[in-house]
């Protein structure tokens, strides 16, 4: 069951809508977003390239960038390793093209997720001596790579870290002791001594800024990379960052450049998806092109994604975007097999009892064992780990919700685990098989959630009567994009609406279509996009609902009518 919130914030919004030419529903929608003060407010509407803070600003670029252009002016060779996903890829690619454009020898080399795990290993070392490397910079990991870069640095190496991970600590007597890795530079807005501003951006965008300084220093015009926005959005909506700050600013330029992009892969990747390139938004990276990067780390190797990126001609530009597309294709067919597997068995077992879901499916690939704990938690709305046998023990992936912070338990049952890390809303761990029973028991014995805890929260911006709804204002909701997490798009409600004659449509029936009237005998056109048979089966015994929903422009055949997009019924 949801528990519906009304966002109630106050400002005066007559006087913000008076000052920035909006209407006040706007800028009440501004203000729930915690948009707050007339600069914050400019740069949320307004903001542009301009607005970018310098990258000088973060701790030890100036060391990064003065070891670069020395390395650049001694041709040494220069070796780039990234990780397996989109944001690793893409700011692996940043790095390529930037220092090459300046005339470094420089080649990459990425991990692969199987094999070599997360981040920079031993292996990967000593390839890189292997091959006569003189410098390694890591991008989008490294931070938590400690002894690997001490071993990379008594081997002779020079090492540049640019992250954006949190630094690992250990706490003695209630203080945080940081553990930074030894290397020569370590560039990551998360460091504690770090002064830059906005603290989150992407690996891809600290990899960006980096560049940018440099061609700085080596005396090069930075706009001769401001392509590389492009990827900087991609990967800041693939790796799920807030879009608040400048990372607005980056995905709104970079939706712009992509829509005429001169990348021969990621064209051929937006026409072998069918996306309309001039409707370009932050969804399609998010659940169109993002889902095809990050299916070649999961179920080959990273290293084609960054082949796409590479492409120089458009027949080999088709090619890998075909490959890219067809093994996401399979990623999904697996995915559904196991979410399949894993509601059958929690269906039939004491574990659908559990308030963390802990699922075992041994033979399920262990890349989207992660996708299936976030469909799986989406489901149940309960804390999920997914569990696969792997070529040592057992591996697996956990999704969390709002009101459990995942990391946090597991470092209360951490005696289970050969090796576990994470964040507040998603973990990843391996442990014996002989513990996974454990684990299931342990991790529910500490968790102290309540029933209200375990109930979805839907929050609302507002109430809106229908007579407000105009095309006018739909448009100006354009101004508050790029939406995603930390910016999402407004949700809007109404109550005792009549529902009429709502039926379903699609080839694979998959839309529920209805009007809607509300006690004035106002009507709109509404659709439904979720589980359309049980939302017609509510439909049909109530007749009077109360609905969440986001209002648009439908245009078919030359002819513009207003439309609902219901998202919650009640």
């Amino acid at each position: 069951m949801e528990k519906w919130f009304l966002t109630m914030k106050k400002a005066d919004f007559n006087s913000i809508a008076r000052k920035y030419h909006i209407s006040p529903i706007t800028a009440r929608l501004i203000r729930n977003r915690d948009v707050i003060g007339d600069e914050a407010i400019d740069f949320y509407l307004n903001g542009t390239i301009a607005d970018l803070y310098d990258g000088m600003l973060m701790q030890d670029m100036d060391k990064a960038v003065e070891i670069l252009a020395e390395k650049i002016g001694e041709e040494k060779q220069i070796r780039i390793i990234g990780d397996y996903d989109i944001d690793g890829v893409n700011a692996t690619y940043i790095l390529q093209e930037g220092l090459s454009g300046l005339g470094a020898h420089v080649d990459t080399d990425i991990p692969d997720r199987i094999k070599d795990g997360y981040g920079l290993n031993i292996d990967l070392i000593n390839r890189a001596l292997d091959d006569g490397v003189d410098t390694i910079i890591t991008c989008d990991n490294g931070i938590a790579a400690a002894d690997e870069i001490a071993y990379g640095k008594k081997n002779g190496l020079t090492v540049i870290v640019t992250d954006h991970h949190e630094v690992p600590y250990v706490e003695m007597n209630g203080e945080k002791e940081y553990l930074l890795p030894m290397a020569d530079a370590v560039v990551d807005p998360h460091r504690a001594d770090c002064g830059y501003p906005f603290k989150g951006l992407c690996g891809a965008a600290v990899a960006y800024k980096l560049v940018e300084a440099l061609y700085n220093v080596m005396q090069r015009d930075p706009e001769d990379v401001d392509y590389l926005m492009e990827n900087v959005a991609i990967a800041t909506v693939g790796d799920v960052m807030d879009l608040t700050g400048e990372n607005r600013i980056f995905v709104k330029q970079g939706l712009e450049m992509l829509k005429r992009t001169k990348n021969q892969g990621l064209k051929a990747l937006i026409e072998c998806t069918g996306i309309d390139v001039e409707r370009l938004s932050a969804y399609h990276i998010g659940f169109v092109l993002g889902p095809c990067i990050n299916a070649s780390g999961r179920l080959d190797t990273a290293k084609r994604a960054l082949e796409l990126l590479n492409a120089k001609t458009r027949r080999e530009a088709v090619m890998l975007a075909e490959d890219l597309k067809a093994l996401n294709d399979s990623r999904k067919e697996m995915t559904e097999k196991g979410v399949e597997e894993a509601v059958q068995m929690i269906e039939s077992t004491s574990l659908k009892d559990d308030k963390v879901l802990v699922v075992y499916l041994p033979d399920c690939h262990e890349s989207i064992a992660g996708i299936i704990a976030g469909r799986i938690k989406e489901r149940y709305y309960r804390p999920t780990f997914v569990l696969t046998k792997a070529e040592e023990g057992v591996k697996g992936s956990g999704r969390s919700i709002e009101s459990y912070d995942m990391f946090a338990q597991m470092c209360r049952c951490r005696a289970l685990f050969t090796k576990f890390g994470g964040h507040k809303l998603a973990a990843g761990l391996s442990l014996e098989e002989g513990n996974v029973e454990r684990f299931r028991e342990t991790i529910n014995d500490l968790a102290d959630l309540t029933e209200e805890d375990l109930q979805m929260k839907v929050s609302i911006d507002m109430l809106l009567p229908f007579p407000y709804i105009t095309e006018q204002l739909i448009g100006e909701l354009q101004l508050l994009e790029p939406f995603g997490k930390g910016n999402t798009k407004p949700l809007f409600a109404e109550r005792n609406l009549r529902v009429i004659s709502p039926r379903i449509f699609g080839k694979n029936r998959n839309v529920l279509k209805c009007r809607l009237e509300d006690a004035s005998g106002n009507q709109m056109e509404a659709v439904y996009f979720g589980d359309v048979e049980a939302c017609l089966k509510a439909m049909e015994e109530k007749q009077i609902m109360s609905f969440t929903y986001y209002p648009s422009v439908n245009e078919y055949m030359g002819r513009r009518t207003l439309q609902l997009t219901i998202v919650n019924y009640q």
